[in-house]
């Protein structure tokens, strides 16, 4: 028992605030036993009615009333005392008045308004009960969160120099020569300060989720051979105001530590965001957060050797004042990779791993347009998954290509899934309808697959994809991949007895595609004005769109829809033989590949 005492007390002792919360501690046992020793039984209160006849019957010698409480103590001729409480809205006298007591009979007793001197002692109580229960929370939160309340939880990582190097980035070629500079500056400072160049405080990496940004900011560290800390814009962004501007300092005076060095801030947004001048509340820690990094980097003089890398998708929220020549210089655009990139992206994660002799890594890149490094990486896993529960030996096509249409599509093949016979025919119509339309729309992707096997939450899915990567999409390209998902709709409502909700996804899609044609790229006879919200009609309902400009877009978006309706209705029209035949493999096979597909047209 000794021994486990001695432990305790020597754990307060070492702990940063263990002496206070011991302390603390402390004067909680003392004041819970205080409490405990007054919690004596109180005598059982008598009716008010009952006190009234012992008044009348002149029993009574002396009342004290607390008017705060209600409560009264009674004091008898008989030494004898009892307690009761009345209705603390209305003066006692009144209340005895309403029993029928007399002002005489009142008149002949001691009465005395007290104050509740027991409960002035239980106050103190309560006072010292609640300081050790904030003790107690305090050193619960400081073990938690070490020491988030003061801020001084170190809320970074800060290992040691990165392993990553610039051979482990593929798919980013410009993004990496940009950034170049960065890491001859970091291994070799001189050269740039006897030309008089100064190297950036700041560079933003902007991209979509997935595309390697921190990967890249991680192999400059490796490559220039310099510590990395790491932390994310969140951190920073706590509800007591003081704790974000604390934890930047600590950041920075430990980099600053460790020069030369880089510090990465992932999701800088959440730090940095656009200040609105409110001060209220969050926002208020929000705005010295920000205030004290742009301090930091402000403060960075061209010998200090720490350079900031930060992260973000959201361009558009970043506080100016953070973008600014001086702290962000500079911002390196990471894209989207193109066949090229995906391919060697691809290389980099199948390193280590088993492929069938038969496994094209191009065809997977040609496969995969739009996808970036994060969904690369998890199509190379997911397959090395399947090939392990198929007992394959290495990674083959088919493992590949489950893993590629299930990234696409969102869900696993059901091939266990029952469907009556006139779902599945109405399937095969609708995705039969897909197929068609596109392979005789001008300017659409090819067909390369048509299933009408479920998968996530799709009866099918019919697979187009672009011959080649393209930067740009033309009015062409985007009315024939509308004219493509009305398809659907279309052949259920020419082949079946009945339209679906099948086509629930393709109208929404293609009426996004027409609403970004008309409010945002300019390609309708509405004019060259651009609406500049992504949301469609939130951004219509804006006060600057009189009714009758939010008729003519909503008039021209309908156009749009109808006319590619009317379009994929004269194509399957023309080609019902050949939907037919489509519909009739598909039902008998379940699926079709591009070279079965164009067999059949």
């Amino acid at each position: 028992m000794k021994q486990s005492v001695t432990r305790i007390v020597d754990f307060f002792k070492k702990h940063k605030y263990g002496k206070l919360t011991l302390a603390l501690l402390l004067v909680g046992v003392i004041a819970a036993g205080a409490l405990l020793s007054r919690s004596q039984p109180e005598p059982e209160p008598i009716p008010l009615s009952k006190v009234a006849a012992a008044i009348a019957a002149g029993e009574v010698v002396k009342i004290e009333d607390n008017p705060d409480t209600g409560s009264l103590t009674i004091y008898y001729k008989d030494k004898s005392e009892s307690t009761t409480r009345r209705d603390k809205t209305a003066p006692f006298l009144e209340q005895m008045k309403y029993l029928g007591v007399r002002e005489a009979q009142m008149a002949q007793l001691e009465y005395e308004l007290v104050e509740n001197k027991a409960m002035s002692g239980d106050r103190v109580i309560n006072i010292l009960v609640s300081m050790a229960m904030i003790g107690l929370l305090g050193f619960a939160m400081v073990r938690m969160n070490g020491g988030a309340l003061a801020g001084i939880r170190k809320k970074y990582t800060e290992g040691d120099i990165p392993s990553t190097t610039f051979k482990d980035v593929a798919g980013m070629d410009e993004s990496r020569e940009e950034l170049i500079d960065i890491v001859t500056f970091l291994k070799n400072g001189d050269m740039y300060q006897r030309m008089g160049a100064r190297m950036p405080r700041g560079v933003l990496l902007v991209g979509e989720p997935g595309t390697g940004k921190t990967l890249l900011a991680k192999a400059i560290a490796g490559e220039a051979g310099v510590p990395f800390f790491t932390t994310s814009g969140s951190e920073f962004v706590e509800v007591f105001v003081g704790v974000g501007a604390s934890r930047v300092r600590s950041l920075f005076k430990k980099a600053r530590s460790k020069a030369p060095c880089i510090v990465f801030i992932d999701e800088i947004d959440a730090a940095g965001r656009k200040r609105n001048g409110h001060g209220g509340g969050g926002e208020m820690e929000q705005d010295q957060t920000l205030n004290q990094l742009l301090v930091e980097m402000d403060g960075f003089a061209a010998s200090d050797g720490v350079i900031v890398l930060g992260a973000t998708n959201r361009m558009d929220v970043l506080d100016p004042a953070l973008t600014r020549p001086g702290r962000f210089d500079r911002q390196v655009n990471v894209p989207r990779p193109d066949i090229k990139g995906r391919f060697a992206i691809l290389e980099v994660h199948v390193k280590n791993r088993r492929l069938a002799p038969d496994v094209n890594l191009m065809d997977i890149a040609r496969s995969t347009p739009g996808l970036v490094g994060a969904d690369l990486a998890n199509i190379v896993n997911e397959a090395a998954i399947l090939a392990v529960r198929g007992g394959h030996d290495a990674i083959t096509v088919q493992d590949f290509q489950e893993a590629v249409e299930k990234a696409l599509t969102g869900g696993v093949q059901q091939k266990s899934r029952v469907m009556q016979e006139t779902e599945r025919r109405t399937i095969a119509y609708h995705e039969a309808g897909h197929a068609v339309v596109m392979h005789a729309t001008p300017h659409s992707d090819p067909v390369y697959k048509i299933t009408i096997i479920p998968r996530g939450q799709m009866g099918g899915f019919t697979m187009s994809l672009p011959e080649q990567d393209s930067l740009l999409m033309s009015r062409n390209q985007i009315l024939a991949r509308i004219t493509g998902l009305m398809g659907g709709r279309v052949a259920e409502e020419l082949f079946c007895d009945d339209i679906t909700s099948g086509a629930a996804n393709d109208l929404k899609v293609a009426t996004q595609l027409a609403e970004e044609m008309v409010m945002r790229l300019g390609m309708s006879d509405t004019g060259l004005r651009v609406f500049n919200k992504p949301e469609g009609y939130e951004a219509m309902a804006a006060p600057r769109t009189g009714q009758r400009t939010f008729e003519a877009l909503d008039q021209a978006i309908k156009q749009i829809l109808d006319e590619c309706y009317a379009e994929a209705k004269r194509i399957i029209n023309e080609k019902r033989a050949e939907m037919e035949r489509v519909t009739d493999c598909l039902l008998q096979q379940e699926t079709l590949s591009r070279e079965e597909f164009l067999a059949l047209m």
